[in-house]
């Protein structure tokens, strides 16, 4: 076989030359690695990036994107959908039916399967809700995904830190720590209600438009945001939400969100935002105090988002928790205490005495825990009297 026959198989469809990162364009779309313009609005940017996308599809469904969006739908594990067919399959599925998909996609003939619906509880009370595509959608809206994300995350805030390749928790912790380090130590707190649940999908959809050319992408979005939910065999039509569980909905979350980003950058704000977790810094209450009942209006009026009035509010920095930690005056930071409630929890969990299970595998379930816990709190610094209180807890 030549050269040029086997390159041919290996990817039917050739990448577009828009995310060669030599093309000028590249970087005027956006693309990775591409500098901010902090000299063009926006909404330019959008305008540009739409003429510069009408083929997108073509990109979502090229081997090499797909090859990678099933490494990370297969890495991701979680259980299968409303199909039955589990993550280990996808692979010897791909391997007979890549080309057919690939051609229902492109000719616009494929219809997503309904997602299952998943209650789990939340650690404060209640539930929330996950929705759970089949792992042939998860393969779908990760290689969507992965083209998307190239275009939108070099225009976000620089303090946006969730769910975007390179940023982390700790980075906005540390983000928050600078903050109130300089004085800011009071919080203006933001709880969106049922955030992921009430997404409104038009609006999504005409911002989406915006900035992407080709309309059988927009379409295929849209028949993925209006997807029915099953429960207990019934399907349920959806006219709102990105339900939480499909590898689609954080960037479109963000992409959401990206417009209240903007409006505290214009209004001069320092901020962190974690996915639907956003902190404002100001020096007084009575600052904080405006800043909230002004972006309450701006959320709800602008936005059509729902504020939590009840877990909302305007706080002293040593009184909130964000991302598990809590910021102390002088930017030192601790676990927080429902952080350390739910560890105990965790704990009490595995240690229960009617579990059935060997001691030593209770020794290795344990050390997991605590291993995962003191990874990810491993930014306190004010922590060895609570770890030594903790130790002297679970020996007990």
């Amino acid at each position: 076989m030549s050269k040029s026959r086997r390159q041919q198989k290996r990817g039917e469809v050739i990448q577009l030359s828009l995310f060669d990162n030599s093309n000028p364009d590249y970087h005027q779309a956006g693309g990775t690695g591409a500098r901010k313009d902090t000299g063009v609005e926006l909404l330019s940017q959008l305008e540009r990036q739409r003429v510069l996308t009408g083929n997108l599809l073509e990109s979502v469904m090229d081997y090499g994107n797909l090859h990678k969006a099933y490494q990370q739908v297969y890495k991701n594990g979680g259980k299968g959908g409303v199909d039955g067919m589990e993550v280990g399959e996808l692979g010897m599925w791909l391997q007979k039916n890549v080309r057919e998909i690939r051609e229902e996609v492109l000719t616009e003939r494929y219809r997503p399967e309904a997602v299952k619906k998943v209650m789990i509880p939340k650690p404060n009370g209640g539930e929330r809700m996950l929705g759970i595509p089949t792992v042939k959608d998860r393969l779908l809206q990760q290689s969507i995904h992965q083209v998307l994300n190239r275009y939108y995350d070099p225009l976000f805030s620089e303090s946006s830190f969730g769910f975007r390749p390179g940023r982390s928790a700790h980075q906005a912790i540390e983000q928050a720590c600078v903050y109130v380090k300089s004085g800011k130590e009071w919080v203006v707190d933001i709880d969106l209600e049922k955030f992921f649940d009430k997404v409104n999908h038009d609006r999504l959809m005409q911002r989406l438009s915006k900035g992407i050319g080709d309309k059988r992408l927009l379409r295929l979005i849209k028949t993925y945001l209006r997807a029915g939910i099953m429960t207990d065999g019934l399907v349920e039509q959806r006219t709102a939400g990105t339900p939480q569980g499909s590898p689609l909905s954080p960037l479109l979350s963000n992409i959401v969100l990206d417009k209240l980003d903007k409006e505290l950058e214009k209004r001069g704000h320092e901020f962190c935002r974690y996915a639907d977790d956003c902190n404002i810094y100001v020096n007084s209450k009575r600052a904080g105090e405006r800043v909230m009942e002004s972006l309450i209006n701006y959320i709800e009026q602008k936005l059509k988002l729902k504020v939590n009035r009840k877990k909302s509010g305007v706080k002293h920095c040593t009184q909130v928790k964000f991302l598990g930690y809590t910021i102390l005056p002088g930017g030192d930071v601790r676990v927080s205490d429902v952080s350390i409630k739910r560890l105990k929890d965790k704990i009490r969990e595995v240690t229960k005495r009617n579990r059935g299970v060997k001691f030593e595998q209770v020794i290795k379930e344990l050390n997991t825990v605590i291993r995962g816990w003191a990874n990810y709190f491993h930014l306190a610094n004010r922590w060895l009297s609570t770890i030594r209180d903790i130790d002297g807890w679970l020996r007990r």
